[in-house]
């Protein structure tokens, strides 16, 4: 057990704390599952325990964080869209759940506006 925490690092607890926060996130916007009615509060704080600990990572790794801000991204697109929506229950919900973009954006953006 010393030998394996020996050989992990802070920097690997927080990158895949924020990984896992964004995928918790997806999966409560109903990204993953249509049939899942989005749960605005739980998205909106896994969104902001990711950005919290991105800056944390960016000192020593911001040239290999583009996938992982474009995560950020995607989920706060999906996230701005489901609170737009009025964030209805899922059988109140518009036909098709919003998706997050296939192609990532060529300028990762650092918007975030619902919930400041």
């Amino acid at each position: 057990m010393q030998a394996e925490l020996a050989r992990i690092t802070v920097d690997d607890v927080l990158l895949q704390t924020v990984v896992t926060l964004l995928n918790v996130g997806a999966s409560k916007a109903g990204l993953a599952d249509p049939s899942v009615e989005p749960d605005l509060e739980q998205t909106r704080q896994a969104i902001e325990g990711a950005r919290a600990l991105l800056p944390l990572l960016d000192a020593r790794h911001s040239d290999q964080l583009g996938p992982v801000r474009d995560m950020v991204s995607q989920l706060q697109m999906a996230y701005a869209q489901l609170a737009g929506a009025g964030g209805a229950p899922a059988g109140d919900a518009p036909q098709s759940p919003p998706q997050a973009p296939q192609a990532p954006p060529e300028q990762p953006s650092r918007l975030w506006v619902p919930g400041q």
